[in-house]
This record gives structure tokens, C-alpha cells and sequence, in this order.
């Protein structure tokens, strides 16, 4: 793993706090909480993630006394930067308030919303030599972190998601949850000239989610082009690298700044922004932002454009792919020159 990819993605300090975190709160749980909340690093398990609410496998927060809980988000905490990590929990406390929504909008025989739904796995063993990673998954989290050769952190995909966006009725009124994932780019958008909005806008109409969904690689191809980088002027060049780099950095601060070195070693003249949807507010709209080995995806038209779901992939790293290749072809060239 000497060249520069793999280089740019060593996080030794996020792999010791993760490693202690993991260990911390499988320590603490019971047996039976623990086959429950562990799987084996190899197959299809680790791979599953969605951002509807529906049930996942591992150890929901339900089932967690509270020092179990207080573990369990210290080991979340342990992926994400401080604003990353109190979005996440942001978006955890927005359940009951989306119930008492559903109740006063008379919606009350949808989905279970409650915060205490959300479940918590780990793949392998932490602190072996061997790959091994950790999940949080609920309505609207999609949390996945990969370690690989004790040294090497894969972060993505990463999801947020808020329902609603912004509160509208109670004592949390106004609270905007992913409000920058929002703003950030309708600052771009506003500053591009009729020519540019022509090449950025690509549909008059929103699609009704992300267009990658949550498979479990991603199609480059799938989201719209868009406008380019090298099309843009500086202050707009500078609005888009703003956008990207909020994205990137709900990675805690050592895994997003080795993220980050990738992309700018990538280049942004080919980095393209697409927008569908009207350019009003409270309109449904969506974006997709694509790099050379990144794409960032956002929707916002459910529930009256009040429902957002946001991404951040990577072509060939999500669930560390091109690390754990890079892994194992050094462990068999070394077992080869063993015999």
C-alpha cells in the first residue's frame, strides 16, 4: 500500500479511537448482545445499508442500557467530525418530531418513528491485523467505517438524511436540519449566469430520491453531468469546492483531510454540478455533484420538499473495495514468497 491513493487514506489516529471505541462497547454488552450485535467481516452482511425505516441487523439503541448507549455513540463519534457527529445525532432526535407531525397531519399508520431505532454492528474483530469495520444504521443514517491493515480508513457511503428539513409547527420551529447541504448549493446556482444554468440545470423536474439509491456500487454514469469545474469563474469554482468539502468533512477530520488530498490530486477541472427541480425555495430539487472517483448526491422533494436524503460515495472505495484489493494482493504476494 506504498502509492499515493493509499498514502492520502492512512488515519492511524481515527483506526486507534475506533479500534478502543469498538472494544469499549462490545466489552460492555452481555453475550447474547453481542452475537447480536457482531458479524463476520467476510459477506453480504456488511454491505446491507438503507435509509428508509425499516429493520436492520445488530443491536438497536432500544436494547442498550445507558452506558451501553453512551459507548455506542462514542463509537460513532469516533467516524465523524464534531459537526458531522451532532448532525447525526440531530437527525436521530428529529423521530419523535416527525411523529408528532404524522399525528397532527393524521398520518399516524406509516412507518415506527423513534430514536430509539437505530442499530449499531461491528465486522470482525477490532485491533486484528484483519480488515474489520463498524455500521450505525437507522431512518436516515447510514453510517459505514472500514479499517483496513490497522492503519487505513474507507468512510463512505455516507448518508444523512432529514424528515422534516426544516420543523415547521412546536418549539423546535425553524430548526433546519442539513441546512448547508441545501444552501451551499443554491449559492452556486445563484451565482451562475443564464449560459451556465442552461449546461447546470438538467430537468425542469426533480427526481423523487437520490438516483443511486442505496445500491451497493455505484453507476458513474447513473446522476446527470452537469456544469464543469473548468466552466465556472472563481468565486463560483470556490462555492462548489465549499459544497464538496462539506460533504467530505462529516468524516472525522483525519479520514476527510486524507479524502480530501485524493480529490484535489484528482483535479477539479472535471468535477461537474447538476441541478433539476425549479430554482425556488420550498420547490422539490436535487443535485448531484460528480469528481473523478466521488459522487455527492441530494434530494429534496418528498413531503412537500421538506424530506432531504444526501450522500457521499466513492466509486472504488466504498466499503474500502480498492484498499481491501490492495490488502489482499500484498498478503498473497507475501504468502507466495513465503513458499
Amino acid at each position: 500500500m506504498a502509492t499515493d491513493v493509499m498514502q492520502a487514506r492512512r488515519a492511524p489516529e481515527a483506526v486507534r479511537a475506533m479500534t478502543e471505541a469498538a472494544q469499549r462497547f462490545l466489552d460492555v454488552l452481555t453475550d447474547e448482545q453481542r452475537i447480536t450485535a457482531t458479524f463476520p467481516f467476510e459477506g453480504d452482511e456488511r454491505y446491507f445499508w438503507h435509509y428508509t425505516p425499516i429493520d436492520r441487523n445488530g443491536l438497536p439503541i432500544k436494547e442498550m442500557n445507558q452506558e451501553q448507549r453512551e459507548r455506542a455513540f462514542a463509537l460513532m463519534a469516533t467516524g465523524l467530525s464534531v459537526r458531522g457527529n451532532d448532525t447525526a445525532r440531530q437527525i436521530i432526535d428529529l423521530e419523535p418530531i416527525l411523529k408528532e407531525v404524522e399525528r397532527m397531519e393524521g398520518r399516524m399508520d406509516g412507518p415506527i418513528r423513534d430514536s430509539e431505532r437505530y442499530w449499531f454492528s461491528v465486522f470482525g474483530t477490532p485491533g486484528s491485523p484483519e480488515p474489520w469495520a463498524w455500521r450505525v444504521g437507522g431512518h436516515h443514517i447510514g453510517i459505514s467505517m472500514t479499517v483496513i491493515d490497522r492503519d487505513y480508513v474507507a468512510p463512505t457511503p455516507l448518508f444523512f438524511g432529514a424528515n422534516p428539513a426544516e420543523v415547521r409547527h412546536g418549539p423546535h420551529n425553524g430548526m433546519r436540519t442539513l441546512a448547508d447541504e441545501e444552501d451551499l448549493a443554491r449559492r452556486l446556482l445563484g451565482s451562475l449566469d443564464d449560459g451556465q444554468k442552461s449546461v447546470a440545470i438538467v430537468r425542469a423536474v426533480a427526481p423523487d430520491d437520490i438516483l443511486t439509491e442505496n445500491f451497493r456500487r455505484v453507476d458513474p454514469n447513473l446522476p446527470p453531468d452537469g456544469i464543469r469545474y473548468a466552466d465556472l469563474g472563481g468565486e463560483q469554482r470556490s462555492h462548489l469546492v465549499d459544497l464538496v468539502r462539506h460533504y467530505v468533512t462529516r468524516a472525522t477530520d483525519e479520514v476527510s483531510n486524507g479524502a480530501w488530498k485524493r480529490i484535489e490530486r484528482d483535479g477539479f477541472d472535471s468535477v461537474g454540478f447538476a441541478w433539476a427541480g425549479p430554482e425556488d425555495r420550498g420547490q422539490g430539487h436535487y443535485y448531484a455533484v460528480k469528481g473523478a472517483g466521488f459522487l455527492i448526491e441530494y434530494d429534496n422533494t418528498q413531503n412537500d420538499a421538506n424530506h432531504i436524503h444526501s450522500v457521499w460515495r466513492d466509486y472504488e472505495n466504498d466499503w474500502g473495495e480498492d484498499l481491501l484489493a490492495a490488502h489482499y494482493a500484498a498478503t498473497h504476494s507475501h504468502g507466495n514468497h513465503d513458499h
